[in-house]
């Protein structure tokens, strides 16, 4: 019995559609990045909502460890997804986005409308949303992969993760 390479299939449109829901209905995640003093990896849980042209958006407080470590090195991933109906985390769908963090500028004419957004989704965000160290960070994607189950496993582009425009 011969093995392939790559264990990973192209992307399908089955496989498309389960990484849209995934990042539009998840609201939180695991955002991997790298220490911005020594390099070491780090993770934390993020909310996250997507922007208007579905590139996932966090907000991070500059007490956070993740902050000053996306500012000194941009690169970072993003996983999302929920353990199955049996609760085994092996089982249920989960999407790995490799991403490159952009700061949204405090007077960028497009906060307003961030803000408002983000609100409209996490409403608890009103208490500290404003304060002077929080910023809004997009997370553009690189490459995805997405486990859908025993067998389906998946190389997603930045396209495939966009929502489909008719």
């Amino acid at each position: 019995m011969s093995r392939r390479a790559d264990p990973f299939n192209p992307a399908d449109d089955e496989a498309r559609r389960l990484a849209r829901a995934l990042l539009a209905d998840s609201g939180h995640a695991a955002l991997a990045f790298a220490d911005a003093a020594d390099g070491t990896p780090g993770i934390s849980r993020v909310a996250f909502a997507l922007d208007a042209t579905g590139v996932p958006l966090i907000l991070v407080s500059g007490l956070a460890s993740h902050t000053p470590a996306l500012r000194a090195h941009p690169d970072c991933a993003l996983m999302t997804g929920e353990p199955g109906p049996k609760g085994d985390p092996m089982t249920g769908a989960r999407l790995m986005v490799k991403a490159r963090a952009e700061f949204v500028t405090p007077d960028a004419a497009e906060r307003p409308g961030l803000r408002d957004a983000w609100l409209a989704s996490n409403p608890k965000a009103k208490v500290y949303i404003d304060l002077p160290d929080f910023s809004f960070v997009r997370l553009h994607p690189v490459s995805a992969v997405l486990n859908a189950g025993f067998g389906r496993a998946f190389r997603l582009t930045p396209a495939d993760l966009l929502p489909q425009t008719m």
